[in-house]
């Protein structure tokens, strides 16, 4: 049996909550949903379709067929009020409707008159957004438009969901190496201080070569429920390959990074792994604070070679690049 989403209209935290999980917000185009709203656009003859999402207070869209530009203050919107109930929202006319009358796309050069819009639900119950169809035209909307309209949106939703498995390691539940170097980059836009750890499991082929891959698996997945301990909430953690790991700290400095390595290090080591003949698993970290106008790749070295020193000097150590 299908049991009805539970929508939560009122939880504004909670939906902000929702939309930043999937981490789309000022994304590049991806072809699957410009393809979602091609469609859509074909099917209702419609001048315009998109993909919207509604942050805190702006309209951004995904993806657009017909329109180019990608913001919109959040007030001057349709889709903002799409959001707002649990079904399609339907326009005929928009200048007979006093909620709309006065939009900027409904008095300025675009006209706007028609207009139909599906919230876009997380599996939560979080309207995180609309996919909707506009046009200069009056034009009523039937139900079995309605309906359709509906469908697009749970595949949207469902688009969304596996794009986020998709940017999440399967074995550790980390971050993959692209979704984390994607945090970097942003973490570098921003300009605020940021610290780079990079970690490496000591010894692990021979984990692997004397218990078996099975084990070295659970190595892994304690490495990674360890970090998760050790990490808040704002922080990333990522596999980087094999048994190599990353973590992203926001906001803290070189010195303040190596306590935490350290710590990480020392809950790993300090544990018995059942899996493991001597139960000691260990790391060897590397720990680097970006410079002003060093690229990711220049940070990611600066890292790399800090975290050899700490493996060539006898590992289970953290060593802070200079």
């Amino acid at each position: 049996m299908t049991l009805d989403p539970v929508f939560r209209l009122e939880d504004e935290a909670g939906r902000m909550a929702a939309l930043r999980r999937y981490e789309i917000l000022d994304t590049e185009p991806e072809q699957e949903f410009d393809d979602i709203v091609s469609l859509v656009k074909s099917i209702f003859h419609t001048r315009y379709a998109s993909i919207t999402l509604i942050d805190i207070d702006r309209q951004w869209n995904k993806a657009t067929a017909g329109a180019e530009r990608r913001e919109y203050p959040r007030r001057q919107t349709f889709c903002d009020h799409t959001i707002r109930g649990s079904g399609p929202m339907a326009i005929s006319n928009a200048l007979h409707d006093s909620r709309f009358q006065h939009l900027d796309a409904v008095t300025g050069d675009a006209s706007i008159r028609s207009y139909l819009g599906v919230p876009l639900t997380s599996p939560d119950g979080y309207n995180i957004g609309a996919i909707c169809v506009f046009d200069t035209e009056m034009r009523e909307f039937s139900e079995a438009e309605k309906a359709v309209l509906q469908n697009f949106s749970k595949v949207v939703i469902s688009q969304l969901e596996l794009r986020l498995i998709a940017r999440q390691d399967s074995l550790t539940g980390s971050l993959t190496r692209r979704a984390f170097l994607e945090r970097l980059d942003r973490e570098i836009a921003t300009g605020a201080t940021a610290t780079l750890l990079m970690l490496d499991v000591d010894h692990f082929k021979a984990v692997n070569d004397t218990y078996g891959h099975s084990t070295g698996d659970e190595v892994l997945k304690a490495v990674a429920t360890t970090a998760r301990r050790n990490l808040r909430r704002g922080d990333s953690f990522g596999r980087l390959g094999g048994e190599e790991f990353g973590i992203l700290l926001s906001g803290t400095d070189g010195a303040d990074a190596l306590h935490l390595a350290e710590r990480l290090r020392s809950d790993l080591a300090g544990r018995r792994h059942a899996m493991i003949d001597n139960g000691v698993v260990t790391l060897s970290l590397g720990v680097a604070e970006h410079r002003p106008g060093e690229t990711r790749d220049e940070w990611l070295l600066r890292a790399d070679q800090a975290l050899y020193a700490a493996k060539s000097s006898g590992r289970n150590r953290s060593v802070l690049a200079r």
